[in-house]
């Protein structure tokens, strides 16, 4: 069984013309190589040349599926799995994506969500006025999204465990009331 038929083209071709994908049964992807790289590239077969990359892409650039444009390679983080080593959307795509995954993942909320919050605070964090509001702060007990603080009180939070009674402890020490009592 050194031959395998491609679900896209229909062709029949040796194995070494398919990329590994150990959850099939043959261990091998449905579609044969070419057919992937024609369609992460998303032309037609009729632009795509014998090299398998469009002819509009100049050498040693890659076409973006996400945002439509040639960018040299470097642009592009490496992927082993792929056919030619690369992811198919550019750094900067990925960024944008990545940053919108986090949001959604760990606090369930959307950018334009936090951009709102931002707004409804003038951009400023809601603990000191002072400083941007640009970390997303929430009850680690809870999960839910308390508001948008600047990095600093976002730490301070953080490092005093969210706790009220020593957020009050603190303010009373700065405050001097509890010089030299001890807790």
């Amino acid at each position: 069984m050194d031959l395998k038929r491609c679900v896209r083209c229909g062709e029949v071709k040796p194995r070494a013309a398919f990329s590994i994908k150990r959850s099939n049964m043959d261990g091998l992807q449905r579609h044969c190589r070419d057919c992937a790289t024609r369609y992460h590239l998303k032309a037609p077969p009729t632009e795509v040349g014998a090299t398998g990359l469009r002819a509009d892409v100049p050498q040693g650039h890659k076409l973006c599926t996400c945002c439509g444009e040639a960018k040299p390679q470097s642009d592009y983080h490496r992927k082993a799995s792929a056919s030619d080593g690369l992811h198919t959307r550019c750094k900067p795509c990925r960024a944008v994506e990545g940053r919108a995954g986090h949001l959604k993942r760990k606090y369930g909320i959307t950018e334009a969500e936090r951009d709102q919050m931002i707004a409804e605070q003038a951009g400023l964090c809601c603990l000191c006025l002072r400083a941007p509001a640009v970390h997303v702060d929430h009850c680690h007990k809870t999960g839910r999204v308390r508001g948008v603080l600047c990095f600093n009180c976002n730490t301070g939070l953080g490092l005093l465990k969210d706790s009220p009674d020593r957020i009050l402890r603190a303010a009373e020490y700065l405050e001097g009331t509890r010089g030299s009592q001890h807790s």
